[in-house]
């Protein structure tokens, strides 16, 4: 005889729960503020244009003329991605006269860009 078949609906009016201590994953979790930080970060490699910039960061510290010339596109376009990622601390500045030169603010932008890119590639 064929079972039958089974819906979330039926799991969430049968099912009393795990033997697992809620309360002490509860005290462990995320709090709504840093949850809220975390998401905010994780908008920002949201857009294309974006994870290009920091793809090329990640090879080099490059000026802004670089960075438009790479990503095929105006220089207040650039300038207003730029200035986001600096927002968010994601990206940093060089002042050097009158050039200025972004690199990664950090290795772990450099680590959780690698990891993410792995990812996308894993099998």
């Amino acid at each position: 005889m064929e079972q039958p078949v089974r819906t979330i609906e039926d799991c969430e009016l049968s099912c009393n729960g795990s033997e697992t201590d809620l309360n002490q994953i509860r005290a462990a979790m995320i709090d709504d503020q840093s949850a809220v930080q975390v998401a905010d970060w994780f908008k920002a490699f949201s857009d294309p244009t974006r994870v290009k910039l920091i793809g090329a960061l990640l090879q080099k510290e490059l000026c802004v003329h670089d960075l438009t010339v790479l990503l095929d596109m105006g220089q207040s376009a650039v300038s207003h991605q730029l200035r986001y990622l600096r927002n968010m601390r994601i990206v940093k500045r060089r002042k050097a006269g009158k050039t200025v030169y972004y690199s990664l603010d950090d290795t772990h932008i450099e680590q959780i860009f690698v990891q993410t890119l792995q990812h996308t590639k894993h099998d």
